[in-house]
């Protein structure tokens, strides 16, 4: 803790004699060392604390100025060591503020009473006009918001749990704003009620009110020119630039918002880019990103998604290339005129048809393509499991986690085969029997709601999901045995239901759990529920094998693994993947026919998928 004295006589005439004044001396404390000859024109009011200014601060590139205060009304402030503070236009009132910090020409910076710093307000996502369902806090994360939504209508856990975060917003506010250390703020108007952390830069904001911006030194945040943000809260490694407008928001670690794009009560987690468009009530899952002045984002739930502008087909055309994002939009037309609904299952991050279709049954065929031709729509089973757009997206998701390893609050599982995943997969494989055992194979098409399926569509789809099976099985059991387990799991836990709780992949048994405990006054804190999504996550692998094993057992009709079994999973998971880089293959030597890749780029992934037989053993 720092030791602060009274101001001596000397020091007060060198302050006086710089233009400075205070309505009551004896109130103003400074450091130990503290000097009096870098102070001019600065105007004291209330209770101050002063450090020691010996050091200089680099204002831009290689220009550098002494630290101190000049051109400052300062009222209730408390200011760390080797700090410059200057041209302040009204008044600090009210803040604490940290060492080695850079302020220069801001309006007005203060804390007034009830500040909440933008937490512990509840917003309502998915439906604007419902009643709210998540409670904005600085800890918030992506499972935690998606178990809030999910189970909003379950009254007495949100009663709970709720109060959970009560009771963590109420311990964790201060008494005043706070600016952290190496903080930069210059150009501003109005910062109100706002926590600022350390190594955070602010260039000519517009107005922050009631907002907490969650920045470190190894993730700093920068707010930009224009920016108007209001009861948010923005955590490590964001970028907020070029005029947006945020009001009612969580924004997560490493995301981007810019060029204009306006948000109101709307979630954005880890990595997500937002540029031109508009949110509202949006819940964007890691990975969204919206770039185009007609997207708008309103009452949905995404992940691992592109909004397209409605007219936009080159990203998913241009697969090779470094613009696709192997995504989903809604509505694009093609060149030949026809409509396309494109899917991609990346990860926990499935985007299913059920979320956006009329029949919640045809979520059970993932990996699928919808095609309209008139007033007919085509579904096409499993398809985007052999595309070249699903092998790059496996491959880059993981490299675009910009994320520090200190600032990882959502849990992002990249298995984009998993229990939840193949899981679906099997339910598809099911529905695809009953309609040909329904209607018989010689037919040329089935029925399945209001969708067709092209009985050589149907085919490929059973072949194309029995690929990924046995490239499930095949990665699974060869993780167990490396991982030291290959026999009967030890638990039961992970057999049954999985769920996607936007990036942690679980049993459902283990999301019941958590309910039953919070309920049930198991759970003293919110930090604890955080820690339990923490714990599902580490025993993951544990929980697929408990529903992997099973499963292998009942696809070859095994009584248990022995040696020959092994083998055998091994061997048809070697011809699994083969057949699936052929068939990318295929997929992307077709693309290359259309003259939308250059050779170059074609040769480089041709060069990749040979690469591919170095990962089977």
């Amino acid at each position: 803790m720092k030791e602060y004295r009274l101001l001596n006589q000397d020091e007060i005439n060198v302050l006086e004699s710089n233009g400075c004044w205070a309505e009551d001396w004896s109130r103003v404390q400074v450091a130990l060392d503290f000097k009096p000859y870098n102070f001019h024109r600065m105007i004291l009011y209330g209770d101050i604390c002063l450090g020691s200014f010996n050091k200089q601060i680099e204002v831009s590139s290689g220009f550098f100025k002494h630290s101190g205060i000049n051109d400052a009304t300062l009222r209730n402030v408390s200011i760390g060591n080797d700090c410059l503070i200057e041209k302040v236009g009204n008044f600090i009132n009210n803040y604490t503020i940290g060492d080695d910090c850079y302020i220069s020409n801001i309006s007005t910076m203060e804390t007034l009473e009830g500040a909440s710093y933008g937490a512990g307000s509840t917003i309502s996502v998915l439906n604007e006009m419902g009643d709210g369902n998540v409670t904005l806090f600085r800890e918030l994360n992506s499972q935690l918001a998606s178990f809030m939504v999910k189970h909003h209508c379950d009254k007495a856990l949100i009663n709970q749990l709720k109060q959970l975060i009560d009771d963590e917003v109420r311990i964790s506010t201060p008494e005043r704003g706070i600016i952290g250390n190496r903080v930069k703020i210059i150009n501003t108007k109005d910062i109100t009620n706002t926590v600022i952390k350390g190594d955070c830069e602010i260039s000519g904001a517009a107005r922050l009110n009631e907002c907490t911006i969650l920045s470190n030194e190894d993730a700093s945040v920068f707010i930009g020119t224009g920016v108007i943000c209001e009861n948010s809260i923005i955590c490590d490694g964001c970028s907020i630039n070029n005029s947006v407008k945020m009001q009612d928001c969580f924004v997560g670690e490493a995301c981007q918002i810019t060029n204009g794009f306006t948000a109101e009560a709307s979630l954005f987690f880890a990595n997500s880019f937002m540029a031109n468009g508009e949110a509202c009530a949006a819940f964007c899952g890691p990975f969204s990103a919206s770039h185009h002045k007609s997207s708008l984002l309103i009452g949905g739930e995404f992940s691992f998604y592109n909004a397209g502008s409605n007219t936009n087909f080159s990203n998913h055309a241009y697969k090779m290339g470094p613009m696709h994002y192997g995504t989903l939009e809604r509505g694009t037309k093609t060149a030949s005129g026809s409509y396309v609904l494109m899917p991609a299952t990346i990860g926990a991050f499935s985007v299913c048809f059920g979320k956006l279709m009329h029949h919640p049954d045809t979520r059970c065929l993932p990996f699928s393509y919808l095609i309209a031709y008139g007033d007919t729509m085509y579904l096409v089973p499993g398809r985007n499991i052999t595309t070249v757009g699903l092998y790059r997206d496996i491959k880059k998701w993981p490299k675009r986690d910009k994320r520090s390893k200190q600032s990882k609050k959502s849990i992002i599982n990249f298995d984009w085969l998993s229990p939840f995943t193949v899981g679906e997969i099997m339910q598809g494989i099911e529905i695809l029997k009953a309609l040909r055992n329904a209607s018989g194979e010689n037919v040329t098409s089935y029925n399945f709601h209001e969708y067709v399926i092209n009985a050589s569509s149907l085919k490929k789809g059973l072949k194309y999901y029995d690929i990924a099976l046995r490239i499930y099985m095949g990665a699974v059991l060869k993780r167990a045995q490396k991982e030291g387990y290959i026999g009967k799991p030890i638990s039961n836990i992970g057999q049954g239901t999985w769920v996607d709780m936007s990036g942690l992949l679980l049993p459902q048994s283990e999301e019941q759990r958590l309910i039953d405990d919070i309920k049930g006054g198991n759970i003293d804190n919110i930090q604890q529920v955080l820690d339990r999504f923490d714990e599902i996550n580490k025993n993951y692998s544990n929980y697929r094998w408990a529903w992997s094993y099973q499963m292998i057992l009942d696809y070859y009709h095994l009584e248990e693994l022995n040696e020959t079994a092994c083998e055998r999973i091994r061997e048809d998971y070697v011809r699994a993947r083969r057949a699936w880089i052929a068939e990318i293959r295929k997929d992307a030597e077709k693309e290359f026919q259309m003259g939308d890749v250059e050779q170059n780029v074609f040769d480089d992934f041709l060069s990749k998928l040979d690469h591919e037989i170095d990962y089977e053993n």
